[in-house]
């Protein structure tokens, strides 16, 4: 008899489900086309004479978290996600590109989003942020997305962060090394996730968490640990819909004199207006032309 159920843990081709009667157990997939992700909704019914499960079916997602893999197409990491919050910290150096594309993703996807700022006691130091952080949550807040700031080594910020989490299902994603697991410890108030230092040699974040796994919160809601990356890109169908990723950038496209300007080279284009009056970061435009690139480049990589 088939059941549905929650996704809670992935391992490569075996997975942990919630059935809706509360219990947890493992499962295998069927067959080799389906690859459900932490988050989703699968149908599933017991294995004769075994505790396994057997996933017969993945439902509709309501969104999804992707990015493009080595040939271009689609790869789904999560499903189903009400908050994508994006973890940056002062070592490793804060890569604001790769924060920008996660915010992008979650435009795309159509949930709330926010930047934490995680390891504030490293600056502790000299009690401020420094120019290249400052600039970046000053970008941020203008966009309209929150930035906060915490440490998972004092517990600074946790509170703060724990509301912005509660009865949503968020997933923490950001570059390896900046404390994801660390920070969902202190949420959870035990020592659930592994974590690891920074590598010696290049100061870069060694991954920790290999497969994804969901937490149930102590004051209600989820949070879902996903590995740390180095280089990270949503997967867009058409460069044409990148700018639909940037919020400032989507406010001001209708002001543009042709309605397909691209706001790059077009003459009359208000996106490039705002950039040069300062109403634009910079950086953010940037971003955003790095993205429209990428995009362009694996389309051409899908084609035949």
């Amino acid at each position: 008899m088939q059941e549905q159920a929650l996704v809670t843990a992935t391992y490569s081709r075996r997975m942990r489900l919630r059935l809706d009667d509360g219990r947890d157990t493992d499962a295998r997939i069927k067959g080799k086309r389906q690859k459900p992700v932490c988050g989703d909704r699968v149908t599933a019914e017991p294995i004769s004479g075994e505790s396994d499960w057997l996933i017969t079916g993945i439902l509709e997602r309501r969104n999804a978290l992707t990015r493009p893999n080595r040939r271009g197409e689609a790869e789904t990491l999560a499903a189903n996600i009400d908050l994508l919050c994006v973890v940056a910290a002062p070592r490793p150096r804060p890569d604001w590109f790769i924060v920008d594309r996660y915010l992008s993703a979650a435009e795309l996807m159509g949930v709330e989003a926010l930047v934490l700022l995680n390891k504030e006691d490293l600056l502790a130091e000299n009690g401020k942020f420094g120019p290249e952080i400052e600039q970046a949550a000053d970008d941020y807040r203008r966009v309209g997305y929150d930035f906060l700031v915490a440490s998972a080594e004092t517990g600074a910020g946790i509170e703060a962060l724990a509301a912005a989490l509660v009865d949503k299902t968020s997933i923490l994603v950001g570059q390896s090394g900046v404390g994801k697991s660390s920070l969902i410890n202190r949420l959870l108030e035990r020592d659930e996730q592994r974590t690891a230092t920074l590598s010696d040699k290049h100061r870069e974040g060694r991954h920790t968490t290999v497969n994804s796994v969901m937490l149930d919160l102590p004051g209600g809601g989820a949070v879902i640990d996903s590995p740390g990356v180095r280089d990270y890109a949503p997967s867009i169908t058409a460069d044409t819909r990148v700018a639909d990723g940037f919020p400032e950038i989507r406010e001001r496209a209708p002001g543009c004199r042709f309605a397909d300007c691209r706001h790059l080279q077009e003459p009359g284009c208000a996106v490039k207006a705002a950039v040069e009056d300062g109403s634009i970061s910079e950086r953010r435009y940037e971003s955003y032309r790095r993205l429209v690139r990428l995009t362009a480049d694996l389309a051409a990589r899908r084609s035949p």
